[in-house]
């Protein structure tokens, strides 16, 4: 199992986000969250929003703590990344 989580440092509705992702599958993924708590609402195409406050609980069930890069990267080798559809100019 391998779930990642970057810093929370993405602001955004008054406070500051971490993303949460696994470079498996998106099962380990929602599976890891449901234990945690996280609702479903909170998955993003690829990863999870996960509130600053929520950090240290995250790390302590087992995610591995990756930057921002790393975490899109692993995302990226392991075929799981899905980007915003472009907007047309």
């Amino acid at each position: 199992m391998t779930i990642l989580i970057d810093p929370p440092n993405v602001p955004a509705h008054g406070r500051f986000w971490s993303h949460l992702a696994s470079d498996e599958s998106y099962d380990e993924l929602h599976a890891f969250a449901r234990t945690l708590g996280i609702p479903e609402r909170g998955f993003d195409r690829d990863h999870y929003d996960v509130p600053a406050e929520w950090y240290d609980d995250v790390l302590a069930a087992g995610a591995l703590a990756v930057s921002s890069r790393v975490l899109v990267a692993r995302l990226i080798a392991a075929g799981l990344r899905r980007r915003k559809p472009q907007r047309p100019r």
